[in-house]
């Protein structure tokens, strides 16, 4: 097995208030690659702990094997009944193990048993990856948006959002789970 594999079998859970600084430190080593357009770092401690103790909202985690490590971070707030995620980051030491997918089906499944109806991300238009890896997952775009913390941009830059319609299971008629 490679190291850090096994993290990635870990279910997710909800990160707790001790969990904030190491949600900053994966969020942060993950958005390393938008060093190109964005001065400094995407969070810190006390933005991790203030969303993680906001109502309806927080970070859906995964579990490096290490104690005290996460693999992977999702924020996820719910909105009605839409269910919006963001701040998607896995530890680059875990990154191409399909642990991002899993994380997303996480969120959706977490939104879904909330009753949402869809879910919402938004993604910056420099990360043109991003949309196309979206896409695939059933995203659609749906109109754009200023760019949350302008003031952190080297570069002009636009927030794509995208929707995704929460298909509710179909109950097994004979009742069945």
């Amino acid at each position: 097995m490679t190291p850090g594999a096994e993290g990635t079998k870990r279910a997710p859970r909800f990160a707790e208030p001790p969990d904030a600084a190491e949600v900053a430190r994966v969020v942060n080593l993950a958005y390393r690659v938008e060093d190109f357009f964005i001065r400094g770092d995407r969070t810190d401690p006390g933005d991790a702990l203030e969303r993680i103790a906001r109502p309806g909202a927080g970070f859906l985690v995964i579990d490096d094997e290490q104690p005290g490590r996460l693999a992977a971070a999702v924020y996820v707030e719910r909105r009605g009944k839409v269910g919006y995620f963001g701040l998607l980051a896995v530890d680059p030491v875990h990154q191409g193990r399909g642990l991002a997918r899993r994380v997303i089906a996480a969120v959706e499944e977490h939104f879904a048993r909330l009753g949402c109806e869809a879910v919402e991300i938004d993604v910056v238009n420099l990360r043109t990856e991003l949309p196309a890896f979206y896409e695939t997952l059933g995203y659609a775009p749906t109109g754009t948006a200023p760019f949350k913390d302008a003031y952190k941009l080297k570069r002009p830059a636009e927030m794509i959002l995208m929707r995704r319609a929460i298909i509710p299971p179909v109950p097994d008629p004979t009742g069945e789970p």
